[in-house]
């Protein structure tokens, strides 16, 4: 049965989506998982995304922003240097990052997928401490080999799927989430697509379509109790972004950035011991890995004067991916009994009622 989404719940979003509201709206993207559910304390595993397809291995331009920086994105000084991402990007639990980047190297020399002669793989992380017991190294190599070797485009997975599977955001259950947007042809008709792996937030600070969501939602809150204490958010938040438009690195880094702004429409200001950190990309320029003549790549640029569009899209659509984990997310139990509720959809669509935000 299809999860419900959160436009199924009629929650107003800025922006048209495109086709399958989902990075993989952006022509190449794939992205496979790789779901661990085992026993009482096994709740987690590994998202796999391909910029390219899992079988053309062509270098992408790309940018990194950190937001708050308690966690990991392997590779990312790489990309910051060179301005390009070698390979596939994975996203798992925190006490995973090893593990899942020795396997996508292992893939990569099996595929003959090296650009180099060595990899940085993009592996990034958020912590599932709560429901996983993540000193239990669930996730294995055979788990990455599946995620890499099944990803696809169109419509996927989200919630309690993949990297996401134990995660929770706002002291909801949380996860694994998508979206996409589609300019319309006056402003260049680009596509930009997110992909979100959500843990984080307190339950006071979410906010939906502009309404104080969390303040209606006091009870069964595991960390607050509905309340705020005085401090900011510890957790993270993952961001991979996918455009095709034609941009270079030091404007992905922008678009990068961009998604501070989608996760503070969900409420978030983030904090200390948050790790808040994205990634954007362009599968434009294919070329531009390839030396010409003279060791000359002819590539293409979007002015600056004409990203206003990208950046307002990339916002958009990580706000809406963050919530649609929250959406598609089940009550989940786990290590050491602890229980993580799902957001109530009944009593959202109540508060928006509220608040005239939907009939």
């Amino acid at each position: 049965m299809t999860k419900p989404r959160a436009r199924d719940l009629g929650i107003p979003f800025e922006g048209a989506a495109g086709e399958n509201n989902a990075i993989t709206d952006v022509s190449g993207v794939t992205v496979g998982y790789a779901t661990v559910i085992e026993g009482p304390s096994a709740r987690t595993g590994v998202t796999i995304i391909h910029p390219r397809g899992n079988k053309d291995h062509t270098p992408v331009y790309a940018g990194v922003h950190s937001f708050n920086g308690n966690g990991e994105m392997t590779g990312a000084a790489w990309i910051e240097e060179g301005g390009m991402l070698e390979g596939p990007i994975g996203i798992t639990n925190t006490h995973s990052v090893g593990v899942v980047r020795d396997a996508i190297v292992a893939w990569q020399v099996k595929n003959d997928a090296l650009y180099q002669k060595w990899s940085c793989p993009v592996v990034a992380e958020t912590a599932d401490g709560w429901l996983n017991d993540m000193n239990g190294f669930h996730v294995n190599e055979k788990h990455v080999m599946q995620a890499l070797d099944s990803s696809k485009g169109g419509a996927i997975e989200e919630g309690n799927v993949g990297g996401g599977t134990g995660m929770l955001c706002y002291e909801f259950k949380g996860g694994t989430g998508t979206s996409s947007r589609k300019l319309p042809a006056k402003l260049g008709g680009w596509t930009v697509g997110v992909l979100v792996q959500a843990n984080f937030g307190r339950r006071y600070q979410l906010t939906i379509a502009g309404t104080p969501m969390g303040q209606y939602f006091k009870d069964g809150a595991p960390f607050t109790n509905g309340e705020n204490p005085f401090k900011q958010d510890d957790g993270s938040l993952i961001v991979i972004v996918a455009t095709d438009a034609p941009v270079l690195p030091h404007q992905l880094k922008r678009l990068a950035k961009r998604a501070t702004i989608g996760m503070a429409r969900t409420g978030s200001l983030g904090g200390n011991g948050s790790g808040d950190i994205f990634l954007a990309f362009s599968t434009a320029n294919p070329q531009a890995a390839h030396e010409g003549e003279m060791g000359v790549s002819d590539i293409q640029a979007l002015s600056n004067n004409n990203i206003d569009p990208i950046l307002s899209a990339t916002a958009y659509a990580t706000e809406e991916a963050i919530i649609n984990a929250m959406v598609a997310a089940k009550d989940m139990k786990g290590h050491n009994e602890v229980d993580a509720k799902a957001l109530p959809h009944d009593g959202v669509r109540e508060v928006l009622k509220r608040y005239n935000r939907i009939d």
